[in-house]
């Protein structure tokens, strides 16, 4: 198959829309997180506080998880994105104003933070269900490619705007980009035409037990969000909150937005090998693809120097394009179309709902620990975690679906 054959979904109108607003939304977003962890080390240099930031964020998320998926089973998802989109670009905007004015403090950063992470739990669950909403079965994979080489490209492009900004110009203007971008999206998104919401009237509870029928029903769903359960805690706790707080000390802000560049050029390459292979067994390729996150945590424990760690971003980054790529893929294509949003936002609780637990308490942990044991313990339980999953008979063999699904 030739390239503007895996290029011809883009002929969709709605198609390319979707992936404009994907991919400027992803943009401020790679740019925030970076922003934001070195504007609570400004405040206050303890990685506990940059773990309570990034924890008032992901507990709402977590919380209002469920009712976004009922949300955007109900009403077009585009919309739903639309106000989501919204809410967290002003909330951005005021974050940006009170770190300018040199007035920011933990806790208003933290309840910014918190009003953000409700917002992006309606946006999580409706996205997923948006592509496959304007293409067919067939064309999903070649779809779901090319939006996650969108996402790739902007994380790369977010990554090196962020080193520029925060190490030059301070992490307020990064929060100020990110509100930007929030708004754009938003600007986009709104142009979609998605086909009518057509399903029969039933209370949230209802549609909650439907959805939860449809996720526990799939052993496949349920075994990886469990595995992910644990994995992104440790991806949280090791990487997220920790790997800043060590490039602080070592080779320096800039050094960590060139990390996080790389992170994102290992996307890209990993969305482009996708688009051209497409798997046979998109979780078997996908889990195997998550081993690759294990080096970087051994680099930080044994080698915080800002070439090697950029060189595991990047092999890091490879992986977890060809998991992302492999899930959505599977969840659109087994998974009926009217209950995609409920059993995604299943998928994301379950995959998130330990996250402030790690987040919390590794700075704790570090502190009575070692840094560097932290890292080496959770590379190893990270790696345990994955072969645990690549062992289940329902994952290792789910297959691709070439044509419209039975079922």
């Amino acid at each position: 198959m030739s390239w503007r054959q895996d290029l011809a979904v883009l002929r969709h109108r709605d198609v390319r829309l979707f992936i404009t607003s994907r991919f400027v939304s992803i943009l401020g977003s790679t740019i925030a997180p970076v922003a934001l962890v070195f504007a609570v080390l400004d405040v206050s240099p303890s990685a506990s506080a940059v773990g309570t930031v990034l924890a008032a964020r992901s507990i709402p998320n977590i919380v209002f998880l469920l009712i976004g998926g009922v949300i955007s089973d109900r009403l077009p998802r585009h919309l739903v994105v639309l106000v989501a989109n919204t809410i967290s670009g002003l909330t951005q905007a005021l974050a940006a104003a009170l770190v300018l004015s040199g007035h920011a403090t933990i806790w208003q950063l933290a309840v910014i933070e918190a009003v953000n992470g409700a917002a992006a739990a309606f946006v999580m669950p409706a996205m997923t269900g948006v592509l496959p909403s304007i293409v067919d079965k067939a064309d999903l994979p070649q779809a779901t490619a090319i939006s996650g080489f969108a996402r790739s490209a902007a994380m790369i492009g977010g990554g090196a705007v962020a080193g520029v900004i925060v190490g030059l110009t301070g992490p307020g203007i990064g929060l100020a980009v990110d509100a930007v971008t929030f708004l754009l999206a938003a600007a986009l998104i709104s142009r979609l035409k998605l086909p009518p919401v057509v399903r029969e009237a039933s209370s949230m509870i209802t549609d909650l037990r439907e959805g939860w029928s449809e996720f526990a029903s799939r052993q496949w769903v349920w075994v990886v969000v469990l595995g992910f359960g644990l994995l992104n805690v440790l991806f949280t706790a090791c990487y997220q909150t920790l790997g800043p707080v060590i490039a602080d000390r070592t080779f320096g802000r800039a050094g960590w937005g060139a990390v996080s560049a790389c992170f994102g050029a290992g996307l890209v390459i990993g969305g482009l090998l996708m688009l051209r292979l497409k798997p046979r067994y998109p979780l078997r390729a996908g889990m195997a693809g998550m081993l690759l996150g294990a080096p970087i945590m051994f680099c930080l424990a044994l080698f915080p120097q800002a070439i090697a760690v950029a060189v595991a971003a990047f092999v890091m980054g490879l992986g977890f394009e060809i998991f992302g790529i492999g899930w959505e893929t599977a969840l659109g294509q087994h998974v009926p179309l009217d209950k995609l949003s409920r059993v995604s936002s299943y998928d994301m609780l379950g995959s998130f709902i330990a996250n402030p637990v790690g987040q919390l308490t590794v700075g704790y942990v570090a502190a009575a620990l070692s840094v560097k044991a932290v890292e080496l313990y959770g590379a190893t339980l990270y790696v345990l975690i994955i072969i645990g999953t690549l062992v289940v008979p329902s994952i290792w063999n789910l297959r691709r679906l070439d044509h419209a699904p039975v079922g």
